[in-house]
């Protein structure tokens, strides 16, 4: 239940090239580095709500610990994946419809932040969060 809580986006650490790398035009590189992004976590058990709401779009995700699920990107991208708890870390691993390519996804809290970071085709990118 580490996670539960809301979240909201302080920073961010190689976030452009990252999403360059994921194939996002310019534009909306440009609007999503100032996004807002806000993420809420209510964790019961293995069972996860989440609710991302930031300047473009608001999405809420249901899912359970190893199940694997669909899930639209704020660009429109489609993966198929799940998320797993390795010790203290949430780790999600997807693959692109598109192009079957990989992305995980992991979120830890580190000194009272939440910091999720991303990894695709050799680029990592890290947003750092602070509780709200």
């Amino acid at each position: 239940m580490t996670f539960n809580g809301t979240w909201k986006v302080d920073r961010s650490e190689n976030y452009d090239k990252f999403m360059e790398q994921m194939g996002i035009n310019v534009m909306k590189r440009k609007l999503a580095e100032h996004d807002n992004l806000k993420i809420t976590i209510e964790q019961n058990g293995d069972k996860f709500h989440v609710k991302e709401s930031s300047t473009f779009r608001t999405k809420e995700i249901d899912f359970t610990l190893g199940v694997p699920f669909e899930y639209a990107l704020a660009d429109g991208t489609e993966v198929s994946g799940s998320w797993n708890m390795e010790g203290e870390m949430l780790k999600g691993t997807f693959t692109r419809k598109d192009n079957n390519k990989d992305l995980t996804t992991t979120r830890i809290m580190v000194g009272g932040e939440l910091v999720q970071s991303y990894s695709y085709e050799g680029v990592d990118a890290k947003r750092i969060f602070k509780k709200q």
